[in-house]
């Protein structure tokens, strides 16, 4: 009898602490907070739709459906929510706590916003209210072709403009991140100005991955995850938000001084801080990219 109630015993602990959503797995603890983390040690923390709302993302994207929005009625939340949610997982906006899960949101939507513009100063609640302005190039100044790539070779009558929520340039960068989000990009460009959600993936995606191998991501780069070597100290290169600039934009942005170009993208990341009720004050150490040497000079490697 003695044995049986110990038995139930153990059943009953065993039961309350299934029912609590949590476990111990390899001396690690493990939650389920209700979202599909597979036993990632990020499960504990809070999901990007547990802090980003829909109406913050409203005012974030103030203007994304005005006539003159050239994408109006394709960006929404969900389809933001929808892709952030396959990152999670892996630490996009669970990284550190709710404060820097909400600046890392307001970093990447930084990035979008600007590079997704159809701002300028005088227009109707100024320049940085007109993200998810465009979802492709308008007006392609070359063909975006690479023959000598033959991984990714260019598809005869695919044209590989800027599309996306960070726009992907050149046949290459297309297959790149096709193979990262498991889709044809190569033969399909085109998904990333039919899809929202796939636009979406497709630039967190980039935002998570190092384009190289012993190089940091904009996620890294961005929350602390990386350590700067000798070199890239030397190299003027810190954790912060001038360093996610240099991931992903290289020497296009960063190294230049103080550029409108990259400014315009910080003064995105700011603004946004601000309607998230975080404030720019706690925009972080080393905002800019000014003097930083790129971590992939153009020469190097096509933009994206």
């Amino acid at each position: 009898m003695a044995r049986c109630a110990a038995l139930l015993l153990l059943l009953l602990a065993a039961s309350a602490a299934a029912a609590a959503g949590r476990k111990e797995k390899a001396g690690e603890k493990v939650c389920d907070k209700g979202w599909e983390c597979s036993g990632s040690r990020f499960c504990c923390n809070e999901a990007i739709s547990d802090y980003f709302k829909a109406y913050q993302f409203e005012e974030l994207f103030a203007h994304r459906n005005d006539a003159q929005a050239h994408a109006a009625d394709f960006w929404d939340y969900q389809a933001f929510i929808t892709a952030a949610a396959l990152f999670e997982p892996r630490g996009f906006g669970t990284t550190g706590g709710k404060e820097m899960g909400m600046r890392e949101v307001a970093a990447f939507l930084g990035h979008v916003g600007a590079k997704t513009s159809c701002g300028y100063r005088e227009a109707p609640g100024g320049e940085t209210a007109w993200g998810l302005c465009y979802n492709h190039e308008l007006s392609p100044s070359q063909s975006y072709c690479d023959d000598s790539n033959e991984l990714y070779p260019c598809v005869e009558g695919v044209e590989y403009y800027g599309r996306g929520a960070i726009p992907i340039y050149w046949n290459q960068n297309y297959g790149i991140v096709g193979k990262g989000i498991k889709q044809d990009l190569l033969n399909h460009p085109e998904l990333l100005e039919q899809n929202a959600t796939l636009a979406f993936e497709a630039a967190i995606w980039r935002w998570m991955t190092p384009m190289k191998r012993k190089q940091p991501s904009a996620h890294d780069v961005f929350v602390g995850n990386w350590k700067p070597t000798k070199n890239d100290t030397l190299s003027k290169r810190y954790p912060g938000f001038g360093a996610t600039m240099n991931v992903l934009y290289g020497d296009a942005i960063c190294g230049q001084g103080s550029t409108d170009k990259m400014n315009f993208i910080i003064s995105h990341y700011q603004h946004y801080l601000d309607l998230m009720g975080v404030g720019r004050e706690h925009s972080g150490d080393n905002l800019d990219c000014d003097d930083q040497v790129a971590f992939n000079p153009s020469s190097e490697n096509a933009d994206f």
